[in-house]
């Protein structure tokens, strides 16, 4: 999997251009036909003007109608292992560095799992990700998982499941295949340039080997990352071409939630306008993936929540392992009011 062009390492003296003399219509009809952005033209989006912001968004609206129509994906998380990290990463209230005060518990039950899943369909999810905070999983942790996911699979054959164990091997991620998982999630979280900054435990290009062994096993890949790190315009443009290049089906934009207790609890905040550019960029480079609203949309958004859904198809609801979040119902109007629909589960109405 090569993730080489113009997204990363390349040469950073390229021509500029102002949002003002782009061509959207142009841009929307080279997207939707499968072209890449030029670099100078993600820099032009990632800055554009407030005041015209609501041009890119009508944009953006076209090339994610293209694939997804007004639906919109309800997610949710379970935090199936709290608290108990090795890894040092900077925003992350689980890791061995927080001082975070959050639940610390071991792998739950597989009862407590399907509880979980059964939870998540009666709130009208159709997506269910099992969250392991951990460098990677053991053979015990894997089959623990794949008894999980076969009894899930079991009771909802239609419902998506999705799995975020940290650093794993192709034979583990088979195992989890075979056991009926769906989509592994493994954020990028940065650019490459940028990640010794947040984490020095791991590498980026550890995590892309990672991403590199759950395709090779047959399931379909979630990798996105995290804003508001303290990352330059480069490196947010350099994470979105990334998604592209690993060519994830599912690309999560997450916007800092400063936490006390972790490096980052002073971390500048967004401003919703960042945050919703920066979504249109990742949908421009992903028009076919699902693209998700997730942690510190509420924090970040404001008022301006139902903006963001020009961008994205996706989005989670009831939380985001250990921050609070909008619960189904408020969620539901925010989309509904908004013009769009919520997808619905088949499963739940059986």
């Amino acid at each position: 999997m090569s993730i080489a062009g113009p997204g990363q390492g390349d040469d950073r003296t390229v021509a500029t251009i102002r949002f003002e003399d782009l061509d959207l219509a142009d841009v929307v009809e080279r997207v939707l036909a499968g072209a890449e952005l030029e670099r100078a033209e993600a820099h032009a989006i990632l800055n554009c003007p407030d005041q015209r912001l609501a041009e890119l968004l009508a944009a953006t609206l076209r090339v994610r109608e293209a694939a997804f129509g007004r639906r919109v994906k309800v997610c949710i998380l379970r935090n199936a292992q709290s608290g108990i990290c090795p890894e040092d990463c900077s925003y992350c209230s689980q890791s061995r560095i927080s001082r975070a005060e959050i639940p610390v518990y071991k792998m739950q039950s597989v009862e407590e799992l399907c509880e979980g899943a059964r939870m998540a369909v009666a709130s009208g999810a159709r997506r269910y990700c099992m969250v392991c905070s951990m460098r990677g999983p053991g053979a015990r942790e894997i089959e623990h998982l794949a008894a999980a996911c076969e009894r899930i699979r079991s009771e909802y054959p239609t419902l998506e499941l999705c799995l975020s164990l940290g650093l794993m091997s192709e034979e583990q991620a088979r195992r989890l295949k075979q056991a009926g998982a769906g989509w592994i999630n493994h954020n990028l979280n940065t650019s490459r340039r940028f990640y010794p900054e947040i984490c020095t435990t791991h590498t980026w290009d550890d995590r892309v080997r990672t991403i590199e062994n759950v395709r090779a096993a047959g399931l379909s890949v979630c990798s996105g990352g995290i804003i508001g790190m303290g990352e330059s315009d480069d490196d947010v443009i350099d994470l979105a071409y990334a998604t592209r290049r690993v060519g994830a089906e599912s690309v999560p934009v997450n916007f800092l939630h400063p936490i006390a207790g972790t490096p980052l609890e002073h971390a500048a905040r967004l401003t919703p306008e960042r945050c919703l550019k920066a979504a249109c960029l990742f949908r421009l480079l992903n028009p076919r993936s699902e693209v998700r609203a997730a942690g510190g949309r509420e924090l970040n958004l404001g008022t301006r929540q139902a903006d963001i859904f020009n961008a994205v198809n996706s989005i989670f609801v009831n939380g985001y392992l250990t921050t609070a979040g909008w619960g189904i119902g408020a969620t539901r109007e925010l989309i509904e009011g908004a013009g769009f629909e919520v997808e619905v589960e088949p499963s739940a109405a059986t």
